[in-house]
């Protein structure tokens, strides 16, 4: 499962028009957990609805249109999830015991 969130919003005081959202995209499959984060910037006025008046699901829909490749994200986090299951690499020193 992938959950998209606008965490921050950076908005005009004088006008209340945003001006840069805050993402996270996180994805859950059997107890493993994946992220990423990033931010979406927009000329002042730029997207129209104001601070007070605009939905999480609109921002979001802003970011998506403004390059935020959703389909691309997803599959990034499939990957780290899927690199976690079965890891093509490890940590450690062998002449350590766990």
């Amino acid at each position: 499962m992938i959950t998209w969130t606008i965490t921050q919003t950076d908005y005009q005081t004088a006008n209340g028009f945003i001006t840069c959202a805050h993402w996270t995209a996180t994805a859950v499959d059997e107890g493993y957990t994946a992220s990423i984060w990033s931010t979406c910037s927009w000329a002042d006025g730029t997207p129209t609805i104001p601070y007070a008046d605009v939905t999480m699901q609109e921002v979001l829909d802003w970011c998506y249109a403004s390059g935020v490749d959703k389909d691309a994200t997803e599959a990034a986090l499939a990957q780290q999830i899927a690199l976690q299951k079965n890891p093509v690499t490890a940590t450690g020193t062998p002449w350590t015991t766990a």
